[in-house]
């Protein structure tokens, strides 16, 4: 397995980029009614300046849920961006024992990893039977859970926002792991609006 993302839904483009306008408002919009060219243009104009500007703040309205699909290796990176959350994944904790794990992990893993990995996974399912030793059973699970290869992809939903995106966007689009430049290039095919509304054109 590789990494990829699937089954991306945005939620409140349309409304954040109407409520864009309310700091110059004496009356609240009808932000349940389309936005015009002009809403879509100055939601742009504010929400593509340098991230820390605080102008920009509208887009953390535009919600984008999506199922990941990363190595280990890739999500100790990916859990360090505080609105980039969870709604749910894969467990180690509950499944180990069940994957398939050479066909859950990325080409890059080694071989002789994947068969000595194989060979614990095997030690564990063949002891793990009624009337075993649970101490052994423990020792055997805790080899299992500390030796697993970094190369194994899990699978998460997950929920975030155009702002965070664009933060994730800017800090690794020239990352040294290619997992990272197929999600920047997520963001910019899969994601409506996203280089529109999150980066200025060139020159201006």
């Amino acid at each position: 397995m590789e990494f990829h993302i699937e089954n991306t839904e945005v939620y409140g483009l349309n409304k954040s980029i109407i409520a864009s306008g309310n700091p110059m408002r004496t009356v609240m919009s009808d932000n349940t009614l389309d936005y015009t060219e002009k809403d879509f243009n100055r939601m742009k104009n504010l929400s593509s300046t340098k991230i820390g500007e605080g102008h920009d703040q509208a887009l953390v309205g535009c919600i984008v849920q999506f199922d990941l699909y990363a190595p280990l290796y890739m999500w100790k990176e990916i859990q360090r961006y505080h609105f980039l959350d969870f709604v749910s994944s894969q467990s180690t904790m509950h499944r180990l024992a069940k994957f398939k794990v050479a066909d859950q992990c990325v080409s890059d893993t080694d071989s002789e990893i994947l068969a000595r990995y194989q060979k614990l996974l095997d030690d564990y399912n063949n002891f793990n039977q009624p009337g075993a030793d649970q101490d052994q059973v423990k020792k055997l699970w805790r080899t299992l859970v500390a030796s697993l290869p970094s190369g194994f992809v899990l699978g998460a939903t997950m929920t975030t926002n155009y702002r965070q995106l664009k933060t994730i966007y800017s800090q690794r689009k020239n990352h040294k792991l290619e997992e990272w430049h197929k999600f920047c290039s997520w963001c910019e095919n899969e994601v409506p609006f996203f280089k529109e509304l999150c980066f200025r054109e060139e020159g201006k």
